[in-house]
């Protein structure tokens, strides 16, 4: 990891900001993506070394360019080690009040968004004989959850793909490193979807309490650092993870009562 190269999406806010700092803390070379070049401007300004800090904005949700992106953040520094894929947005929403729209929109950014990147971006991972993907999945990425369904279908679909990619490209250096939050104090649910695509535009009470996104970073640096399959971060509802694997029926009944909006 000594002085890496490393790419962050959704680096404009929460987790994405939070990791941002981190990692300039650490004295690595970053590119930060996101929609809003100027949040993330902004997200460079506070880094402890903006010198060594490059913007290069990029749409999840359209992903007509990605071999341009990936030349370009190649272009900065030389070379890229890590790509920690963390851009997507939420949902708070029943299905049965949920437009499909929604529901291709969540797909769209979460899975194929990422999806893409990491293929336009592969080709050089080979090529250099190494690499790694950091994946900001969700806890929701190893359970389901009510109100959340297509992002957690999303999320389902990353631990799938990534997991294939990490069995096929393991002899070419290639390391795949899952992250799967709970509860962390950022504005993800402010920003989530509802039933008919119109942001929610307010905190969750479990998110407004949940473990704090300085602290997350920190155990995503750690990490990716220590090359980790998978990692679960948050509060007790990581324990959820070992609920369902050893419990089933009673995660169920947990779950089908639980207040989780």
């Amino acid at each position: 990891m000594s002085q890496s190269v490393i790419w962050i999406t959704g680096a404009s806010s929460g987790i994405g900001e939070a990791c941002a700092k981190k990692f300039s803390q650490e004295g690595h070379a970053l590119i930060l993506s996101a929609r809003n070049q100027e949040a993330l401007e902004r997200v460079k300004k506070s880094c402890q070394h903006p010198e060594r800090i490059q913007v290069l904005p990029l749409d999840l949700a359209d992903q007509s360019n990605y071999d341009q992106k990936v030349q370009e953040a190649l272009g900065y520094f030389g070379r890229v080690d890590v790509l920690l894929h963390n851009g997507g947005i939420s949902q708070r929403s029943l299905i049965s009040e949920t437009q499909l729209e929604v529901d291709r929109k969540l797909m769209e950014v979460n899975f194929f968004g990422t999806v893409a990147l990491t293929k336009a971006i592969l080709p050089y991972f080979i090529q250099q004989g190494s690499g790694h993907f950091g994946v900001v999945t969700s806890l929701v990425g190893k359970f389901a959850s009510p109100y959340r369904s297509s992002y957690a279908a999303s999320k389902h679909a990353l631990h799938g793909f990534f997991d294939t990619l990490r069995a096929e490209h393991d002899k070419d250096g290639i390391r795949v490193t899952l992250i799967c939050p709970g509860f962390i104090r950022t504005q993800v649910s402010v920003n989530a979807l509802t039933g008919d695509g119109s942001p929610l535009g307010q905190m969750d009470d479990a998110q407004a309490k949940g473990y704090p996104a300085e602290k997350c970073a920190a155990e995503i640096y750690s990490a990716i650092r220590k090359e980790k399959e998978e990692v679960l971060i948050g509060g007790k509802e990581t324990y959820a993870v070992y609920l369902k694997r050893f419990f089933p029926r009673i995660f169920s009944k947990i779950l089908k009562n639980a207040k989780v909006r």
